[in-house]
């Protein structure tokens, strides 16, 4: 088994070093030189991670007890500190707290000062190595000898590093070609871009779109395996105890095995949707969750048939895809939808929509493939109020009526591998979440010069704006005009914020279509 140390001497090599091209060859000359025991546990750890992504195991434990002396005992491997993570996951009953605190005190104990440090940062899911998770990508397939292309392919059927590296590392690009979706096996969500009108979307799409209401809800993925019913987040995370009206809906429906992607909305008494906030206290309950189903019923919309009777259809046409989903559901629980050719008929629908209380609608190529975790012009977005999702990046200290709160946020787009501010703002948010929002970001602080505190780019807001100017200011060269916090994207990862480059398409977009109708 390899030892722990040399995690360590990669970090410290990859901390030093500024150059991309340098970091890839060391992560690549790292995975080549592991036992393959070892691969999967040494990729999660690379990545911040006390587990592989698929595994859904939870350390509970909010950092490293203090390091006392000098490390004793064996080297560590990394089979003992999986194993010790594992310990520390698995603790349950009243004893639990006591049980975690002292397996890793045994694993502090045998830890050198650096090796203490890299295991905290772990714990605390961050590396700070300068080290993306497609830069991992990159090694892997780099280490492996196989195309990129197909360990982004399997990455993207899989959702986990750890995963690909084995199939790489053992079996090839033979291994890689053969990764097929799996019921149990989240795969990332198709995404959207944002398009200024119909028409755009109608010339994207060579004349002819599918329109779909565009739901305030949040994205499930729903598998069906024959035995098991799960369900996916957005994120990946699983959310099958908290909505078991869901699985009993799947367990009605036929085609086992499937998975289907759609999108669930909280309804009031009176069958209207309900504020998103209230639609993720459904997706965070997981003890008596009863009770909640039956104050907080749910409307489910599917759009798309990823596996149908155990076929996977993911490389089909959207348009055989949604065949597909009308006869595995019967044509029940279907996002409303309609197929155009004319600028007439794609306003009234959207106009339909709007009227009906929705945010907008999805215009979708009726011959686009489903691409796990891609974003493109095959899938557009429309909405009434011009949004972005963007991810905090550091908040300033309030003032007046909120001292005591992180207030003033500082807004960022993705940039590549890396994150671009955009603007700050402090509107939107209640009292409440303000205070909560303090909390939470303190707990992702990383640099506080006692004015900004900079936090770790993970909390993603919606934030609407008057208008997206040219900036000065940013490195960005833009800047989102009167911006505000319209909801908190708890279902979304940082990954899926918005782009910077569709920052500045919309940019470019607001000038050809001010002043004309929708």
């Amino acid at each position: 088994m390899a030892e722990f140390a040399r995690l360590v001497t990669l970090a410290r090599r990859l901390e030093a070093s500024p150059l991309r091209l340098e970091k890839l060859a060391l992560v690549a000359e790292f995975l080549r030189g592991l036992p393959p025991d070892d691969v999967p546990t040494a990729v999660a750890f690379l990545t911040g991670r006390a587990f592989p992504a698929s595994d859904p195991r939870a350390l509970g434990v909010r950092g490293l007890p203090a390091a006392e002396g000098v490390a004793g005992g064996p080297p560590l491997t990394f089979a003992a500190v999986a194993e010790a993570f594992a310990a520390v996951a698995e603790a349950r009953g009243s004893g639990a707290r006591r049980a975690r605190e002292a397996e890793l005190r045994r694993l502090v104990a045998r830890a050198s000062l650096d090796e203490y440090q890299i295991l905290g940062r772990i714990v605390g899911g961050e590396m700070r190595t300068g080290v993306s998770d497609g830069l991992v990508l990159e090694a892997i397939a780099q280490a492996a000898g196989v195309p990129a292309a197909a360990a982004r392919r399997a990455a993207l059927l899989l959702g986990d590093l750890s995963a690909v590296a084995v199939l790489a590392l053992r079996g090839g690009a033979e291994a890689l070609a053969a990764t097929a979706a799996r019921p149990g096996v989240p795969l990332r969500p198709m995404l959207a871009e944002i398009t200024g009108g119909v028409e755009e979307a109608l010339a994207a799409h060579g004349g002819r779109t599918a329109l779909e209401y565009k739901y305030d809800g949040a994205r499930i993925q729903l598998h069906h395996d024959g035995d098991r019913v799960s369900l996916w987040t957005r994120r990946l995370s699983e959310v099958t105890r908290s909505l078991p009206d869901v699985v009993a809906l799947a367990r009605e429906l036929s085609g086992v095995p499937f998975i289907l992607d759609g999108e669930v909305v909280a309804l009031d008494p009176a069958g209207r949707p309900l504020p998103f906030q209230e639609l993720m206290r459904r997706f965070r309950r997981t003890h008596e969750v009863e009770a909640l189903v039956g104050e907080i019923p749910l409307a489910v919309h599917f759009f798309d048939c990823l596996m149908a009777g155990g076929r996977s259809l993911i490389e089909e046409p959207y348009e055989r895809r949604w065949e597909a989903l009308a006869a595995l559901t019967g044509g029940r629980h279907l996002a409303e939808r309609l197929v155009v050719t004319d600028m007439d008929a794609a306003r009234a629908f959207y106009a339909r929509a709007l009227a009906a209380g929705h945010e907008g609608v999805m215009a979708k190529d009726l011959r686009s493939p489903y691409e796990p975790g891609g974003r493109g012009k095959r899938w557009l977005k429309l909405k009434a109020a011009a949004t972005v999702d963007c991810v905090i990046v550091a908040a300033d200290r309030g003032s007046g009526r909120r001292r005591g709160w992180l207030s003033n946020y500082h807004l960022a787009v993705r940039d590549g591998e890396g994150f671009a501010e955009v603007g700050k703002t402090f509107k939107g948010l209640t009292d409440a979440q303000f205070a909560a929002m303090t909390s939470r970001l303190w707990a992702l602080a990383t640099a506080d010069d006692g004015y900004t505190v900079r936090v770790r780019p993970e909390v993603v807001v919606e934030v609407a704006y008057n208008e997206i100017q040219k900036s000065p200011t940013y490195p960005s060269g833009v800047a989102l005009r009167f911006a505000r916090i319209t909801r908190i994207r708890d279902d979304k990862g940082p990954g899926q914020a918005t782009a910077l480059t569709e920052l500045a398409a919309l940019y470019e977009r607001q000038f050809a279509t001010k002043g004309r109708a929708v």
